[in-house]
């Protein structure tokens, strides 16, 4: 049976050189932050690993370089989602051969399928792979909304085992909540929604947050899936500042300029992500003086 899951895990950047090239040795050295905070689980490859603009030979080198720094130590997730089902089914299959313990499979953007599609697309994945799959739906970045009755239509196949909710509709969220399958989880794609949604019963979160703040934002996620729900809220609190300004711009540009402010890796990105105007990093740095994170 198909471990739960469950807790924090880290939709970790991949971090690039000055000249754009990949950077493994600050992605091990994040991948270590990650490991050393506690977390339960990391997700390689996906939206703030910037799996769009990886060309193929560097998603395999990314994808294989993290497996084997992190030597089960915590459960692997790889990002194999694309508006392409036949190039999903590709990615689902080199996520198994490395070794890793589920796919992450977004909605499919530009398309814009209709309901009807999104469950040929993803039951077309489930019939196929050999490999756990969590759905992702993010409508903001896919314009294609997984809706509640279509998420659990999927939930009831055996290899689809979680949602990466991050549509940001309490409604939709708690109708999947309410009525989603034994065995099926239900995981925050919203850093700051991460305690409201596991108090109504999803399962944790995969955080951008925890790429800076591992420890931090895995104790509070632990906090509350054991009730200690005030405790939960003085750390949501504490924290909600850089929670909310992680998203002042393009996710993973305002993420990856903290961890450099932090000394953890570069802040470069690939086009078509530009750094933070002046105006966004003056704002960033305000909150990282509050919170005691620059490095």
């Amino acid at each position: 049976m198909t471990e739960l899951v469950q807790g924090t895990y880290t939709a970790i950047v991949t971090p690039f050189a000055e000249g754009g090239a990949v950077n493994l040795d600050a992605f091990g050295k994040l991948i270590d932050h990650q490991l050393e905070g506690g977390v339960g689980g990391l997700v390689v490859c996906g939206t703030t690993g910037e799996r769009a603009t990886l060309h193929d030979d560097e998603y395999r080198r990314v994808a294989t370089y993290a497996i084997k720094r992190v030597t089960k130590r915590v459960r692997m997730v790889l990002g194999t989602g694309s508006n392409d089902t036949a190039q999903s089914l590709e990615a689902n299959a080199i996520a198994q051969d490395l070794g890793y313990d589920y796919a992450l499979s977004v909605c499919p953007y530009y398309n814009k399928p209709t309901q009807e599609g999104l469950y040929a697309h993803f039951m077309r994945q489930a019939d196929t792979a050999k490999i756990p799959i969590i759905l992702y739906n993010v409508p903001g970045r896919t314009c294609s909304n997984l809706s509640a009755e279509t998420c659990l239509r999927l939930a009831k196949h055996d290899r689809l085992v979680a949602v990466k909710e991050a549509s940001g509709n309490l409604d939709q969220i708690m109708a999947i909540l309410a009525a989603r399958p034994e065995g099926f989880s239900v995981m925050s794609g919203d850093d700051a929604l991460t305690l409201a949604m596991v108090s109504l019963g999803a399962d944790g979160v995969i955080s951008v947050a925890s790429n800076e703040i591992p420890a931090e934002m895995t104790r509070l996620v632990d906090l509350a899936r054991a009730g200690r729900i005030e405790e939960a809220r003085s750390l949501h609190y504490r924290w909600l500042p850089l929670l909310n300004i992680n998203f002042v711009e393009s996710n993973p540009v305002p993420v990856k300029y903290v961890l450099s402010k932090m000394g953890l890796c570069g802040s470069t990105t690939r086009l078509p992500l530009v750094p933070l105007t002046e105006a966004s990093a003056a704002k960033v740095d305000r909150v990282l003086v509050q919170l005691g994170l620059m490095a």
